[in-house]
């Protein structure tokens, strides 16, 4: 992951959080920020005409003033813009192929936004080859910094791994970096559904999955010695696991299957509950 880390921008209040949140993460991994404008792809409440003149002008306004704003707030951020014609689903699914991660706005509780409509951030969530993480628009820790009195409270990397092997490799990858970035402990949650209790005491099942964990956790916790790291087994639905053990997550990290072709996408259970209801940054990971 040493590309660019890429934000779709439309001008709205929830794609101008998600460059806040971008530009920190961009400057804390020493990576460069894209700021991406689709002009043919703005948000329905933009006031302007419908003329490709009118939309390219607001295009360009949008990308200076958060430019000037992200400059003034990292002055070391290496900072370029793209105005493109394309729709905002083709340009970022491309940037994504040699970025780092992509970062997209949401409206907040209830609704991951997008540019246009809310299936095209699905779209991209669901079809990128690298991370892709949403970010709420009014988050208090992103807006203000990390100095806000909610910061206190949300001071782990959470990730969930649906389970342990090398196909949750991209998840700690991302979750082990974003914790070491962040100077934060991380926590390694894993659910076991009741089908599971078949014939099988819970503590014993539970005792066996922590093991299992362990070890899958292991090279990465070698990797890096200095993240705390804490393993969270328990049975029950993923999403209801998944979410109590986020409540105190300054990010989210949750894994989705890569698909062979690009005309079909599909975002699990578990990754479309984190979306909506995790109040802290989620990040999707793509996996094998």
């Amino acid at each position: 992951m040493t590309g660019p880390v890429v934000v779709g921008l439309d001008g709205s209040p929830a794609s101008v959080t998600a460059a806040w949140w971008a530009a920190r993460e961009a400057v804390d991994r020493r990576r460069p920020l894209v700021l991406l404008h689709s002009w043919t792809t703005q948000p329905l409440d933009v006031p302007i005409a419908q003329e490709a003149r009118s939309k390219q002008r607001y295009g360009r306004e949008v990308l200076e003033r958060a430019s000037a704003e992200l400059l003034h707030r990292h002055g070391d951020l290496a900072l370029t813009t793209e105005l493109v014609s394309v729709p905002a689903t083709h340009a970022l699914l491309e940037r994504g192929e040699n970025a780092s991660m992509l970062v997209l706005g949401s409206r907040g509780h209830g609704s991951v936004a997008s540019f246009l409509l809310g299936s095209i951030s699905l779209h991209v969530l669901g079809l990128t080859s690298c991370p892709t993480v949403a970010v709420r628009a009014g988050d208090p820790v992103v807006e203000a910094g990390w100095d806000h009195p909610a910061a206190a409270d949300r001071n782990e990397v959470v990730v969930g791994l649906q389970e342990p092997g090398p196909a949750a490799d991209p998840l700690l990858e991302f979750a082990f970096t974003s914790a070491a970035t962040r100077g934060t402990r991380l926590q390694a949650v894993r659910a076991l559904p009741l089908t599971s209790l078949a014939n099988r005491r819970e503590g014993d099942l539970e005792a066996e999955e922590r093991v299992r964990l362990a070890e899958t956790l292991a090279p990465w916790r070698e990797k890096f010695p200095d993240v705390p790291v804490t393993k969270h087994v328990a049975t029950g639905p993923a999403t209801q696991v998944l979410l109590t053990a986020s409540t105190r997550g300054c990010l989210t990290v949750v894994g989705r299957r890569r698909h062979p072709s690009q005309l079909t996408w599909k975002l699990g259970p578990v990754a479309h509950a984190a979306l909506h209801h995790v109040p802290s940054p989620v990040a999707v990971v793509p996996h094998d």
